[in-house]
């Protein structure tokens, strides 16, 4: 899985080799299903409602079993929330027992004492716990009434039956990025590891980027405790926009690729079996192809037009002159692309500045949306959930959860 396309081995930095694609992606995102008990105001995918169209059980076995031919070690499970799958367990279980091992993002809606249990007696498995606010003040606003002491009940689960370095998962927002040091305490609390991302202003993220990403201020306090406290701190790579800062400094870049890697080395797989370049560009821009329709995963992969495009030397644009570029090579795609701003251009938070006159001056008009919309409100702006979540699990999903994931639960 080291080498790239159809190329001898590479020489020279490690982001010259990955710039030009691998064989098969080193992070693989697999969205399982759009049922989501929440409706989380930034939901990149805009959950909600499940799509009568997804893989079925079998079909998703199909793709587990080419992911475990092209060698990919493990994949990044997602949705919705893809434990309200009735076969989520099956899938979980045929995986590992395929050699591909399983990291799955879980709002902790099922993680009861016996699941936590299963999950602590596999090697295989590992679990991510998604809090965005170390109090549940600022938790349930983006995730719904109810949904921080869900979460924490799963973390509490999952130490008492001894599973080893759970993560906790919180996308940083202008609202949360003072509490860093209360989700590092939270995760110790737990024995559980720190993972912190960036929003993306995708799927329903878009509505309400320009309220919630963290301001310039706030970008290099952000900057200043990843240095400070990075070791053991994991962040998916996804705030190299802010290396900058450093090269400024003289610090250098933060750890990490510091790459735009989609199509490159990570992708998604959407519940319908869309293969789409990034897992925040859910647009027909960046869909490479389908895994029931085009041959396959590996032929996806390896031979779409998108994909084989995105592997090319890419322009530098306006960014070409910056001092800075070496560091942040332009930020991150799907933000520029969501938020209007050109492809070859500054990242919308890129930390010298050149972003904001962009965003002053674009259309907001005419801005992007994602291609896909499940949300069960029929409004992304109106979504933020308030329905109590103090369920319990007493059944698997029925069939009805097509329209309600709440189904089985009471």
């Amino acid at each position: 899985m080291t080498s790239t396309l159809s190329r001898p081995a590479p020489v020279g930095r490690l982001v010259d080799q990955f710039e030009k694609g691998l064989d098969a992606p080193i992070c693989l995102t697999w969205e399982l299903t759009y049922a989501c008990n929440l409706s989380c105001v930034h939901c990149l995918s805009s959950s909600g409602r499940r799509n009568p169209d997804e893989l079925s059980t079998e079909q998703c076995k199909a793709v587990i079993d080419e992911l475990q031919r092209m060698q990919v070690f493990y994949v990044n499970i997602g949705g919705g929330e893809p434990t309200v799958r009735s076969d989520f367990w099956e899938l979980v279980d045929y995986a590992t027992d395929h050699q591909v091992g399983v990291k799955f993002s879980t709002n902790g809606v099922k993680i009861d004492q016996k699941v936590a249990e299963r999950l602590a007696a596999s090697d295989y498995v590992d679990v991510q716990i998604s809090i965005d606010g170390a109090t549940a003040e600022v938790n349930d606003e983006v995730r719904g009434k109810g949904s921080f002491d869900m979460a924490t009940r799963a973390l509490q689960h999952l130490k008492d039956a001894g599973f080893k370095d759970a993560k906790i998962s919180v996308v940083v927002t202008r609202h949360n990025v003072s509490q860093l040091d209360e989700f590092k305490a939270l995760a110790d609390k737990y024995g559980a590891t720190l993972r912190i991302t960036r929003l993306r202003p995708s799927g329903r993220g878009a509505d309400v980027w320009d309220d919630l990403h963290p301001t310039q201020e706030q970008q290099r306090e952000l900057y200043d405790w990843l240095v400070a406290n990075g070791e053991g701190i994991l962040t998916g790579d996804s705030f190299f926009h802010l290396s900058a800062f450093g090269e400024a400094s003289g610090g250098g870049a933060l750890p990490g690729l510091n790459l735009c890697g989609a199509g490159r080395v990570v992708c998604l797989i959407d519940p319908l079996g869309d293969v789409y370049a990034c897992p925040f560009a859910i647009h027909e821009e960046f869909l490479a192809g389908n895994v029931l329709r085009d041959g396959g995963f590996k032929q996806v992969w390896q031979t779409s037009d998108l994909f084989l495009e995105l592997r090319e030397p890419q322009s530098a644009g306006a960014c070409a002159s910056c001092d800075f570029f070496d560091s942040c090579r332009g930020g991150c795609m799907a933000a520029k692309f969501f938020t209007g701003l050109p492809m070859d251009g500054p990242d919308p938070e890129c930390v010298q500045g050149y972003g904001e006159q962009l965003l002053a001056d674009r259309d907001n008009g005419v801005l992007p949306k994602s291609s896909v919309d499940q949300s069960r409100t029929g409004n992304r702006r109106k979504a933020l959930p308030s329905i109590p979540l103090t369920v319990l699990v007493t059944q698997p999903p029925s069939r009805a959860c097509d329209e309600n994931p709440l189904a089985g639960m009471r």
